[in-house]
């Protein structure tokens, strides 16, 4: 169905399946430190799976929240703190629901935003659950991904999908964010198809279309898929730029335990994998990964550099937000090490 890049077979013979967790825990954030506004419920019932990003000296997060347990409908909301906030264990927020179910692709719930800038605009890419989600007769199709731009407020403009040959075959799409490459523009993003298979994968993008229309994915390229010892891989944050290479966080759910764990991975400019970590750099550790709505769960979705730090934010357990940092040159040193031929 897809093209496979010709580095397939030797990024999946570099992993293996152990830990060393380099990840420093700096804040969990839960519901009940969130206080909606405009909204006759004060607190979610749970927030997770939060993407970020640093503009000037602020930072937004977009979490995904839950303020009912029914059908679990996701909606995403912005939280604005500063850099000092990231790591205070008590304080509170206020947030505004930004995006949430309105229309026929997202109706049962939006969900994993990741947030990226492109021609200084702010875009949010998430997975939306489309109308056949709970249908049991309907196996297409059941999420894709929604972007959405960032005007005077968050407008929906396009939801990604694969051409009408192909469609047929997909169960679901998520996972998913843009990167304007020297190529242009490129969704990542990671179908599960009818034969049971997930891949990491990298498509073009024929328009960002406005209005809530149809962008067609294109040129579906086979980044990787999951190893033996995994169920499946994931996109997590969009990338950032180090020492002139795309910098990714990714996570792995692990066959034997059902852990979510995470890896990292480094790109080219020309978007050919240049380098993989051997083994996973973070995995539940702290009672709040380990223990929630979905247990043994890390699943990092946003991150930014400062100084020689990579901050990232990531969902913990599927209740709570992780803040963590990792060591830009101790990362950077494992994949160095791990370089592909």
């Amino acid at each position: 169905m897809f093209k496979f890049t010709e580095n397939f077979h030797e990024i999946l013979e570099r992993r293996e399946n152990y830990t060393v967790d380099i990840a420093k825990r700096l804040n969990v954030i839960t519901a009940d430190r969130i206080h909606l506004k405009r909204f006759p419920i004060s607190n979610p019932v749970t927030v997770f799976n939060p993407t970020m990003i640093m503009i000037d000296d602020e930072i937004f997060i977009y979490a995904r929240i839950v303020v009912g347990y029914y059908v679990y409908a996701s909606a995403i909301a912005e939280i604005r703190i500063t850099f000092d906030d990231l790591s205070n264990s008590i304080s509170h927020h206020s947030a505004d629901i930004v995006i949430y179910p309105g229309w026929k692709y997202d109706i049962w719930g939006v969900e994993d935003p990741r947030v990226v800038v492109i021609d200084g605009n702010l875009f949010m890419t998430y997975c939306g659950r489309t109308v056949a989600y709970f249908d049991p007769h309907i196996r297409v199709e059941r999420t894709l991904p929604i972007t959405a731009i960032r005007e005077e407020r968050w407008r929906k403009i396009c939801v990604h999908r694969f051409p009408e040959n192909l469609r047929r075959s997909i169960v679901s799409d998520k996972d998913a964010f843009l990167v304007k490459s020297r190529d242009g523009l490129k969704l990542f993003h990671r179908p599960h198809t009818s034969e049971e298979k997930f891949y990491l994968t990298v498509s073009d993008v024929d328009a960002i279309c406005q209005g809530c229309e149809e962008s067609t994915v294109l040129n579906t390229v086979v980044v990787m898929k999951e190893s033996e010892f995994e169920d499946r891989v994931g996109w997590g944050s969009p990338p950032v730029e180090v020492e002139g290479e795309y910098l990714f966080l990714l996570h792995g759910l692990e066959r034997e335990s059902k852990a979510y764990r995470v890896f990292a991975m480094t790109m080219n400019r020309d978007l050919e994998v240049t380098a993989v970590t051997p083994h996973y750099i973070m995995e539940p550790r702290e009672i709040y990964e380990i223990y929630g709505d979905r247990p043994f769960v890390v699943f990092p979705c946003g991150s930014f550099v400062i100084d020689d730090r990579l901050i990232v934010s990531y969902g913990s357990a599927d209740f709570a937000i992780g803040i963590c940092e990792f060591d830009l040159s101790e990362l950077m040193s494992i994949l160095d090490k791990n370089r592909l031929e």
